[in-house]
């Protein structure tokens, strides 16, 4: 359940969430609302899915790709190859 924002929320939410700003969104919709973290972040999730089917064009920063997570990946796999080669010559 969506709750009540007035229009002026509503639109600075928005503006947030339209220039990829999702932490301040996230803080916005929390002081507008006094919702939890966790529901605010998934009230302000499920409104930039709206926003980016209704309005794609007006969005400034491109959606969040994946994380660290392959770079972290890179580092640590050749370090724990070279850790095993070691131990085993």
């Amino acid at each position: 359940m969506q709750p009540n924002l007035s229009n002026a929320q509503r639109d600075a939410i928005q503006t947030e969430i339209f220039a990829g700003k999702k932490i301040s969104a996230i803080k916005a919709y929390r002081e507008a609302t006094g919702a939890g973290l966790k529901d605010a972040k998934d009230a302000v999730e499920a409104m930039e899915a709206q926003l980016r089917t209704s309005s794609p064009g007006r969005f400034t920063a491109a959606p969040a790709k994946a994380g660290c997570l392959p770079m972290l990946l890179l580092l640590v796999i050749p370090s724990l190859l070279a850790a095993w080669f070691w131990r085993i010559s």
